[in-house]
């Protein structure tokens, strides 16, 4: 297993008690901001998707960067015994997991793209079609659309298409944006309301939340095995609608406009899903109470509780991630392989003078096994008996060092004592 995929299943792994740490945070910080204003509630919400993005990617970057080399250590002494070279059990089972683990999530990640790139075709190809409706309407609807563009302070041109398959208004599009509009809503609704709808679409284009709405497609596709992205997500499309409608409302001077168009849209039952990338989304009686009255929200303690075990939940898979990484992703140095060992030879000009001493020396360790350079670190003070080391130790085989189960190169240090009897 490549340490690309082994740094990978890792991340993915610890988001989760990471995810759920974000949206306890988000759910606490929200529910203090109940009655502010959308917009703080909608800059919270789109902090933490962000930081959904990037606290993995950010821990994804540094396994991979992070050093190859295994620390060294040290050995009191040599004592001439074999050494087994026994490998891990839960190595190979944590390792065969990460495999399967990501490449599930690499199967429903490209599934979820897919998708995505469906419905931007979708929207590219009925934006770029011709309108299906009579040729004055057209002209009527697109004057319309340029006069409350200009009045949002809108410079660029905003399309106007409608097509006969769409069930809800549709904004798409940031440098060239297009109002997709449906049919039946062009020729079911008083005009007066649907210029209300349109200015709300508007605000959708003056606020370029599509951009907005496109990065957390992307974010749900990377991360859509954790609830957590897809509720902060969905908090981001409700407060989202409800600052388009506070715009347009401002805009139009007549709050209770919107509010009777999009009554007018729960009579007719629009959907508000699509398979597209558009800037829509939260409930339409609630849109409508916060256009008509705003009322206080109490404090829901039963969400609270919920959030308390979500917490626990948080800690819980935080330490079995933690385990696991410490366990698996750790460095493990470089083992020497006694067996292959000879002892040094005393050398006789150092036995006839007595000398003795300790000598600390430095390997360079392959990814092999075999010794590649070697370096005296601490002299014994006595050349011939440091080259004696040396030269005897370079001959020993070792177990190389690993990294996510991949063998490294790397030093280790090693100390032999040269004693008379």
């Amino acid at each position: 297993m490549s340490a690309f995929v082994f740094a990978l299943g890792m991340t993915l792994m610890h988001f989760l008690w990471q995810g759920l740490l974000l949206g306890c945070a988000t759910a606490a910080a929200l529910t203090l901001l109940r009655n502010s204003r959308a917009e703080y509630r909608y800059l919270v919400a789109c902090s933490a998707m962000l930081a959904c993005l990037c606290w993995p990617a950010l821990e994804l970057w540094q396994r991979l960067a992070s050093d190859a080399t295994t620390a060294g250590t040290s050995f009191n002494g040599l004592p001439w015994a074999p050494s087994s070279f026994d490998e891990e059990d839960g190595w190979f089972k944590l390792r065969d997991s990460l495999r399967g683990i990501v490449g599930l999530w690499a199967l429903c990640a490209a599934a979820l793209a897919l998708r995505m790139v469906a419905g931007l075709m979708w929207i590219d190809r009925f934006s770029r079609a011709h309108s299906t409706c009579e040729r004055h309407d057209q002209l009527r609807w697109e004057t319309d659309l340029a006069r409350l563009a200009q009045r949002f302070g809108i410079t660029r041109e905003v399309r106007l298409r409608v097509v006969d398959t769409l069930k809800s208004p549709i904004t798409a599009g940031w440098w060239r944006p297009v109002v997709l509009v449906p049919a039946s809503l062009v020729g079911g609704m008083p005009p007066q309301l649907l210029e209300a709808l349109l200015a709300h679409e508007m605000a959708h284009i003056k606020r370029h939340d599509y951009l907005i709405n496109l990065l957390q497609n992307v974010i749900e596709t990377l991360l859509f095995y954790h609830p957590a992205v897809w509720w902060i997500s969905s908090r981001i499309r409700i407060e989202r609608e409800l600052i388009a409608d506070d715009v347009a409302a401002r805009q139009l001077g007549e709050p209770r406009r919107l509010a009777l168009a999009l009554s007018e849209l729960e009579r007719l039952q629009f959907s508000n899903h699509q398979l597209v990338q558009a800037a829509n989304g939260g409930n339409l009686m609630m849109r409508i109470q916060h256009l008509l009255r705003p009322a206080p929200q109490a404090m829901n303690w039963k969400a609270a509780v919920a959030m308390l075990g979500m917490a626990l939940a948080c800690l819980s898979i935080y330490t079995e991630a933690t385990a696991a990484d410490k366990s698996a992703s750790g460095k493990k140095p470089a083992v020497v392989n006694f067996a292959s060992c000879a002892k040094p030879q005393y050398p006789e000009a150092a036995v006839k003078e007595t000398r003795t001493g300790t000598v600390q020396l430095g390997f360079l360790i392959g990814m092999n096994g075999k010794v590649k350079t070697s370096k005296v670190e601490h002299s014994s003070g006595h050349t011939d008996l440091d080259e004696a080391s040396r030269t005897a130790i370079e001959k020993c085989t070792f177990k190389p060092a690993t990294k996510a189960g991949k063998a490294v190169e790397s030093w280790t240090q090693m100390q032999y004592s040269w004693v008379l009897e």
